[in-house]
């Protein structure tokens, strides 16, 4: 077997290469904004409810928003839809140099404008992760995904830093500007990029249609399922501490913006270093293990962040933080984008991101509130404790495994029989399979069925049924319902190799004296063909 590509591999692919250099300093301008825009709160106000109101409006818009941002990704032109997505954000950025230089920023105005930074963050999100896959070859994704990890938490140690230092030397105005600057190298490398998009028949999906078919996918893909569940028990709770970070440098640790800057970019040196030491740790211990066993050292930073009040003894402990929140973001990251086909990647990743999002959304609002009504420190253990009972409970969802899934296009499905030219909106398409299963064999091939038929809801199917015929033991038959006879077709573009195993493994159950006969019903009245967006597919 072929030697598993390095962890600095991908960086041998140009494109991702560039691509990797330029979110690399774009992150830096985003973590120069987003020191400017916790201190400048913290300084207005001094309200921790304030800063966790101005930590949430960046995020909020992720949860309303990604959904819609992963259609979109999936069905228009990727590339110009994330060159439109950066000219807005170094539009806003640059709205909020300008007022900050002006003297014009009031604490409800820089909410607003966070807000817009949060849109712009909410439409890119999705379609810069699916990118990913298209950038390098597949047996580099995992390694190419941790190093997009390891790209954001450079920005995370340098973009603080540089941050506290513009802040107090030159003022707010300058990190913002700064900021709508580092956008101009993703454009351009945007602008450069010769993307392939794989040729279809078929026409692309209507947008509402496209959301709706990504949500089936992740109720059907118990994998997926899995990693939103310990996405979900993990960062609702350990938003606290970034959340409640500048107010423990300004009031816990008696500093100012530096020492929030330090701390910032200390959580992304320790990120760094637990990046670089993941591939050895993920030898050891499976994902599961990985994701409890962070969980349970970042809740320790916690307790930590509550009892340490000098800065000296809070910058290890910051460290380690970052150490154990990269742990368990990698491998989240890792699983979400391994377990999911390129035909619905932007639209699932984006449900992760709203996962994501939603949780550091309420539990910036949560945890600033909480510590406003009692205190920094007591908000910060009890997020500890429900942290590491919350992750105790996710367990028993398992994401170890994802990586060895085959998603590649199988294209192994018949050409559908048809007299004539069927139109694509004729609906709706109902599909009929015969099989011949020896009765000893049968309650095998039901458990294969019904796992079968999760795929053929995840790819379309609205309805799905497998029954026997009670005159004639061991006959049994499925039927599955799409939307239209054009959801069916696009059901034949979506089958993966894992499925064919699958069918493959039934196959075996069968008699063998008659393959299983195949039968495609359609809705509607004739009509004009789905010829003039091309030929029918062969699969």
């Amino acid at each position: 077997a072929a030697a598993a590509p390095g962890p600095w591999a991908p960086l041998r692919e140009p494109m991702f290469r560039a691509m990797w250099i330029a979110v690399l300093a774009s992150n830096v301008g985003t973590w120069m904004e987003s020191v400017a825009t916790g201190w400048l709160m913290a300084e207005m106000t001094g309200s921790a409810a304030m800063v966790g109101l101005v930590q949430a409006a960046q995020t909020l818009p992720v949860v309303l928003l990604a959904l819609l941002a992963g259609a979109l990704a999936d069905v228009v032109d990727r590339r110009i839809y994330l060159i439109v997505t950066q000219l807005w954000l170094m539009s806003v950025a640059t709205a909020l140099a300008l007022l900050a230089a002006a003297g014009g920023l009031t604490p409800w105005l820089l909410v607003a404008l966070t807000f817009a930074v949060g849109i712009g963050s909410a439409m890119a999100m999705p379609a810069q992760s699916a990118t990913t896959p298209e950038l390098v070859p597949k047996p580099m994704l995992a390694p190419a995904v941790a190093l997009n990890s390891l790209g954001f938490n450079i920005a995370r140690a340098i973009g603080p830093a540089l941050g506290g230092v513009v802040l107090a030397q030159f003022g707010a105005a300058w990190a913002f500007g700064l900021n709508a600057l580092s956008y101009v190298l993703l454009i351009v490398v945007l602008l450069r990029w010769k993307r392939v998009v794989p040729p279809s028949a078929l026409p692309p999906e209507r947008v509402g249609a496209a959301m709706f078919a990504g949500l089936r996918y992740v109720r059907q893909a118990p994998l997926f399922r899995a990693v939103l569940v310990r996405a979900s028990a993990f960062f609702l709770f350990a938003t606290a501490l970034p959340a409640l970070l500048p107010l423990v440098a300004k009031q816990e640790a008696g500093g100012g913006p530096n020492a929030y800057g330090l701390l910032l970019a200390a959580i992304g040196l320790g990120a760094i270093v637990g990046a670089v030491a993941l591939p050895s740790i993920r030898s050891r211990l499976d994902r599961d293990r990985v994701v409890f066993a962070a969980t349970v050292l970042y809740a320790a930073t916690m307790v930590g962040a509550a009892l340490i009040d000098r800065l000296a003894a809070l910058l290890p402990v910051a460290l380690v933080t970052g150490f154990a929140w990269i742990a368990v973001l990698a491998s989240l990251q890792v699983a979400a984008q391994t377990s999911v086909p390129g035909w619905v990647r932007a639209r699932a990743l984006s449900v992760y991101i709203v996962i994501f999002s939603l949780g550091q959304a309420v539990g910036s609002l949560l945890w600033g509130g909480y510590a406003q009504i009692r205190s920094i420190d007591e908000a910060l253990l009890v997020a500890a404790v429900v942290a590491v009972l919350a992750g105790a409970a996710a367990l028993r969802w398992r994401i170890a495994g994802a990586e060895s899934l085959d998603l590649t296009p199988s294209a192994h499905w018949p050409q559908p029989l048809v007299v004539g030219e069927i139109a694509g909106e004729r609906a709706p398409a109902v599909v009929t399979i015969e099989y011949r299963v020896p009765l000893e064999r049968r309650r095998e091939f039901l458990v294969l069925m019904a796992e079968l038929g999760h795929v053929r809801r995840r790819d379309g199917a609205l309805e799905w049924q497998c029954v026997e015929d009670v005159a004639q033991p061991g006959v049994y038959l499925e039927v599955f319902r799409t939307g239209s006879w054009l959801e069916h077709l696009r059901q034949h573009q979506r089958v993966t190799a894992d499925d064919r195993a699958l069918q493959q493994r039934i196959a075996a159950l069968l008699d063998g004296t008659d393959p299983p006969r195949v039968r495609h019903f359609v809705g509607g009245e004739p009509g004009a063909a789905i010829a003039p967006h091309g030929p029918q597919p062969d699969a």
